[in-house]
C-alpha cells in the first residue's frame, strides 16, 4: 500500500522534482560523457596501434642508468646490419628499417610559417617504407625518388594549403633542408593529430640521423610462428642489448603513453562532476525536506491508520529512488551528447576521432546509475528519517512549516570541531617547512573546513543573514523586512541552499588567489632576477649555431648567453649519491643576465670552477660551502668540485645546481654535451630595447619555431599559461555553480508553494504584486550573497594557504584578486535575481482568495 502511495505521491509532485531531476542528470551526464569519450578515444588508438604495429620491433638499447642525458637531440639508433640479421630469422617474411624522429620542424619557406600541429601533437619526419601495415597510403603523386622530394600527409597539407610541387623545409639540428612535395598520403586509420613527412631512406638517414642507421627495425612474420617465438629468435640472433617488442607489447606501451594524456582530462572532469553531485545533494535535501514539511498531515494520517515509521521512511526513499533512476537514465543519455561534443572539440584541435563509433561499455551505465541513485538516496535519507518521526496526532492539527530556529547541539559541536580542526591544519600547512608536508595538511584542511562550514551553515545563517539584510527594510520597506525574515525563518534550508553556492564560489576564489599569486610571484622574480633583455626558446628543436650567429650579428645586441642542462649523479662527502638538475652556463649568466640570491658563499665562485647548489638540496644532504662533491655527467665523465655557493630557496631556477661552462667542458667533450634549447641576449648599452627586439625578430624570421620574447612578453607567456589552466577550472566549476543556481530556484519555488496561504494573506492586507515579487527577489539575493560570503571566506583561506605552502617553490608573493572578489559578489546578486524570476512571477499571479483557502 505504501509503495502505491509513494508512487502516487511522486507523480503528484513531479513538477516540484524537476530541478532535482536536472541536478542529478547534469552530474551523471558529465560522468557518463567523460567515460564514453575516454573509452572511445582509447578504443580508437587501440585500433590504430593494432592495425599498424609490426609483429616484432627492434629498438635501440635503453640508456644506462648513469647516462640518461642525451649528448644531443640526435635519436638513438639501430645499425643497418640489424635489419639484415632480423630478415634471416626463421618465420620473418620481411624486415624493414625505419627512420622516424620528432625533433624536426616543418616550415613553409614561402611564408616562413610553421607547418604542423599547434595543439601538442608531434611532428614526425622519417623515411618512406612499404610495409604490410602502414598508417598511411599514397593518394596523390609519387613516393620520394631522390634527395629533393618529400611526401606529406593529407591533413597537414590541407591545413597548410600545400599541394604537389610546393616547397617544404625541414629544420633540425643539422640545419635547414628544402624539399619539393612529390606525394600526398592519407591515413588508413585514425589520424592522432600528428603531422607526417617522409623522405627517401638515404636522405632520411643523412638529414635526420647523420649516419647510415635506423631508429628501429620492423619485422613482419609469415604466419608460421607466434610473435613471442619470433621475439625470442630475434634476441638470439641479434644478441643482448636491443629492445625487442612484440605487437602486443608495442600496443600496450603506446596505449599507456596516450592514456597518460587522456587520463588527466578524464580525472579532472570526473573530479568536478563529483563536486557537482555533492552540490546536488543539498538541492535534493531541500526538495525532500520541504515536501515532507508540506505533507505533514498526510504522513500523520498514514501513521494514524497503521503505517509504521519504517514504512513511512521507506516510502520517502522510494520516491528518491524513482528520482535517482530517472535522473540517471536521462544523465546517461545526455552523457552521449557530451561525449560527442568532446570528440568534436578534439577534432577541432587536430585529433581525429569518429563520433559515430562511440564505445559505450557497461562501466558507463554502472557508474552513471550508481552515482545518480546513491547520491539521491543519501541526500533523501535525512528528510526520510524526519518524516518517519511525524506523530500520528499531526493529522489532527493544522500543519505548517516546522520551526527550526533552535540550533541542534550535536550539529554545533560537530561543526565547530570540524571547522577548528580544518583551520588548524591550514595553519600547520602554512607553517610547514616542506611543500610535500604542507600539501598533505592543505588537502585535509580544505576537506574539513568545507564540511565544517556545511554543517555550521544553518547556525551561521541567522546571524549572517541578519547582518546582510540589515539595510533591506530601510531601502525596500515591508518587502525588504519580509525578505530578511523569510531567509532567517528556516536556517537549515537557507544554510543548505547557500552551501551549494558556497562550494563552487570557494573553488573559484581559491583558484583565483593561487593563480594571481603565481603570476605576481613570477613577474616579481623576473624583475628581480633577470638582467637579460630577451629570452629565446627553441621548442621541439635545439638551437643551432646558425641561429646564435644570426643573433650576434643583430644590431643592438651586446652578447648572447647559452646554457646546457644535465641530470648528473652527485657523489656526496658522506658516501651517498643524489640526482640533481645541473645547469652549465658562462660567467655572464651569473653576473649580468641573472641575479641569483645566495645564502652562503659567492656567485663568483662558480666562475672560479666551483659548484653552486640550492638551499633545500644543501639542507637535505648536509652540504656546506667548501665540501667536495663528485659530479658524474654520464659515460664515465666525472669531476670533483668544491661547493662554492648555496642559492636561496624560491629563486627563479628552483633548487637546481650550477657550474661554469668552461668547468663542465673540461670533463665533457663537445660531442657529448647536450644541445642548447634556450638562450638569452642582452641589449647593448644605450640601445633601444623595443627597437632591438624588432631587429632580433627580423633576424630570426626564417626560424618560426623559435619563441622570442622580451621581459614583458615573457611575463605575458607566464600569465597566459596560468590563465589557460584557470579558465579550465572555471569551466568545470561552472557545472557545480549551475547546480547551485538550480538549488536557489528550487528552494524559492517550493517555498512559494509552501507559503501559499501566507502569500494570500499578505496580498489581502495590502501587499501589492510588485512588492511581493520584490520580496521573493530580495530573499533570493540575500541567500545568494550569504553563500558568496561563505565561499569567499573559504576560498581566501584555501588560496592564501596554498601560496604559503609553495612560498619556497617560487610563489613568494601573495596576491589577492580584488576584481575577482568584487565580480563574485556582484555575480551572486545577479544569480539571486535570475533564480527568483520564475518563483516571483508565479507568486505574483496567485489568486488571493484561492491562496487564502489553500489547505
Amino acid at each position: 500500500m505504501l509503495l502505491k502511495t509513494a508512487l502516487r505521491s511522486f507523480f503528484a509532485h513531479k513538477g516540484r522534482m524537476v530541478l532535482s531531476l536536472i541536478a542529478v542528470m547534469l552530474s551523471v551526464a558529465f560522468v557518463s560523457g567523460t567515460l564514453v569519450f575516454s573509452d572511445t578515444a582509447t578504443s580508437t588508438f587501440d585500433k590504430l596501434f593494432a592495425a599498424t604495429a609490426s609483429d616484432v620491433s627492434v629498438q635501440p638499447p635503453k640508456p644506462a642508468e648513469d647516462d640518461d642525458q642525451q649528448a644531443s637531440d640526435k635519436p638513438r639508433t639501430v645499425p643497418v646490419a640489424a635489419a639484415q640479421q632480423l630478415a634471416a630469422v626463421p618465420g620473418v617474411k620481411s624486415a624493414v628499417g625505419q627512420v622516424m624522429v620528432e625533433n624536426a620542424t616543418l616550415v613553409d619557406p614561402a611564408t616562413n610559417k610553421l607547418v604542423g600541429p599547434t595543439s601538442g601533437a608531434p611532428t614526425l619526419v622519417g623515411n618512406w617504407t612499404e610495409t604490410p601495415r602502414s598508417a598511411v597510403r599514397l593518394t596523390q603523386g609519387h613516393v620520394p625518388r631522390n634527395a629533393g622530394e618529400l611526401v606529406l600527409d593529407a591533413d597537414t597539407a590541407k591545413k597548410a594549403g600545400l599541394g604537389l610541387g610546393a616547397k617544404l623545409r625541414v629544420d633540425n639540428a643539422s640545419g635547414r633542408h628544402e624539399f619539393t612535395i612529390s606525394g600526398i598520403a592519407s591515413f588508413t586509420t585514425t589520424n592522432p593529430g600528428a603531422a607526417l613527412a617522409f623522405l627517401d631512406t638515404p636522405t632520411a638517414q643523412q638529414v635526420l640521423l647523420g649516419e647510415q642507421a635506423y631508429t628501429s627495425v620492423e619485422a613482419f612474420g609469415d604466419g608460421s610462428r607466434g610473435n613471442d617465438r619470433l621475439k625470442a629468435d630475434a634476441l638470439a640472433e641479434l644478441g643482448a642489448g636491443y629492445q625487442v617488442k612484440t605487437a602486443a607489447e608495442q600496443k600496450d606501451e603506446n596505449t599507456k603513453s596516450i592514456g597518460s594524456g587522456l587520463g588527466f582530462m578524464k580525472n579532472a572532469m570526473l573530479g568536478f562532476s563529483l563536486i557537482s553531485a555533492f552540490v546536488g545533494c543539498f538541492l535534493i535535501i531541500n526538495t525532500f525536506s520541504m515536501l515532507v514539511a508540506q505533507r505533514t498531515r498526510e504522513i500523520g494520517l498514514l501513521r494514524a491508520i497503521g503505517g509504521s515509521r519504517r514504512q513511512v521512511n521507506r516510502s520517502v526513499l522510494v520516491e528518491a529512488l524513482i528520482l535517482g533512476v530517472l535522473g540517471s537514465t536521462l544523465g546517461v543519455a545526455a552523457g552521449l551528447g557530451i561525449a560527442v561534443g568532446l570528440i568534436k572539440l578534439m577534432n577541432a584541435i587536430g585529433m581525429k576521432l569518429d563520433a559515430g563509433d562511440l564505445k559505450i561499455g557497461p562501466t558507463v551505465f554502472l557508474a552513471g546509475y550508481a552515482l545518480g541513485i546513491v547520491v539521491t538516496l543519501v541526500a533523501a535519507w535525512v528528510p526520510a528519517r524526519r518524516a518517519s518521526r511525524i506523530a500520528p496526532m499531526a493529522a489532527l492539527r493544522d500543519h505548517g512549516t516546522p520551526a527550526e530556529g533552535r540550533a541542534n547541539l550535536v550539529r554545533t559541536v560537530v561543526g565547530l570541531v570540524l571547522t577548528a580542526g580544518g583551520g588548524g591544519l591550514l595553519v600547520l600547512a602554512a607553517q610547514a617547512q616542506k611543500a610535500a608536508t604542507g600539501g598533505q595538511y592543505l588537502g585535509l584542511g580544505v576537506l574539513l573546513t568545507l564540511i565544517g562550514f556545511v554543517v555550521l551553515g544553518p547556525l551561521l545563517a541567522t546571524a549572517v543573514v541578519r547582518v546582510l539584510g540589515a539595510l533591506l527594510p530601510a531601502l525596500f520597506g515591508p518587502s525588504g523586512r519580509l525578505a530578511q525574515r523569510n531567509a532567517m525563518r528556516n536556517p537549515r534550508r537557507t544554510g543548505a541552499t547557500a552551501a551549494a553556492l558556497m562550494i563552487g564560489l570557494a573553488l573559484v576564489i581559491g583558484s583565483s588567489v593561487f593563480s594571481a599569486s603565481t603570476v605576481t610571484s613570477a613577474n616579481a622574480q623576473i624583475d628581480r632576477s633577470v638582467g637579460a633583455d630577451y629570452i629565446v626558446q627553441g621548442g621541439r628543436t635545439s638551437i643551432t649555431p646558425e641561429i646564435l650567429d644570426a643573433v650576434r650579428r643583430t644590431p643592438g645586441i651586446d652578447h648572447v648567453t647559452t646554457q646546457k642542462f644535465f641530470n648528473p649523479k652527485l657523489q656526496l662527502p658522506d658516501g651517498r649519491s643524489a640526482k640533481t638538475n645541473l645547469t652549465a652556463a658562462p660567467p655572464a649568466f651569473f653576473g649580468t643576465d641573472f641575479h641569483l640570491p645566495v645564502t652562503a658563499g659567492s656567485v663568483d665562485a662558480i666562475g672560479r670552477g666551483e659548484l653552486g647548489i640550492g638551499e633545500a638540496f644543501a639542507k637535505d644532504h648536509g652540504l656546506k660551502v667548501g665540501d667536495q662533491v663528485t659530479v658524474a655527467y654520464g659515460k664515465g665523465r666525472t669531476q670533483v668540485l668544491p661547493v662554492g655557493a648555496v642559492f636561496a630557496k624560491g629563486s627563479l631556477f628552483g633548487d637546481g645546481s650550477f657550474v661554469d661552462f668552461d668547468t663542465m667542458a673540461r670533463a665533457v667533450p663537445a660531442d657529448e654535451q647536450p644541445p642548447v634549447w634556450t638562450f638569452f641576449a642582452k641589449a647593448s648599452s644605450g640601445a633601444d630595447v623595443a627597437k632591438t627586439l624588432t631587429a632580433l625578430e627580423g633576424a630570426l624570421k626564417e626560424y618560426p619555431q623559435l619563441t622570442i620574447k622580451d621581459q614583458a612578453g615573457y611575463k605575458e607567456v607566464v600569465q597566459s599559461q596560468v590563465n589557460t589552466l584557470l579558465y579550465l577550472i572555471y569551466g568545470l566549476v561552472g557545472l557545480s555553480i549551475t547546480v547551485a543556481v538550480l538549488g536557489v530556484v528550487n528552494t524559492l519555488a517550493l517555498s512559494v508553494v509552501e507559503r501559499t496561504r501566507e502569500i494570500g494573506l499578505l496580498r489581502a492586507i495590502g501587499l501589492s504584486r510588485r512588492q511581493l515579487r520584490r520580496m521573493i527577489r530580495l530573499e533570493a539575493v540575500v541567500i545568494s550573497v550569504f553563500g558568496a560570503v561563505l565561499g569567499t571566506g573559504l576560498g581566501l583561506a584555501w588560496g592564501v594557504t596554498a601560496q604559503r605552502v609553495l612560498r619556497d617553490q617560487g610563489l613568494a608573493t601573495l596576491s589577492v584578486p580584488t576584481t575577482t572578489l568584487a565580480v563574485t559578489l556582484v555575480a551572486s546578486v545577479v544569480i539571486g535575481l535570475v533564480a527568483a524570476l520564475v518563483p516571483a512571477f508565479r507568486a505574483g499571479r496567485m489568486n488571493v482568495l484561492a491562496a487564502i483557502a489553500t489547505d
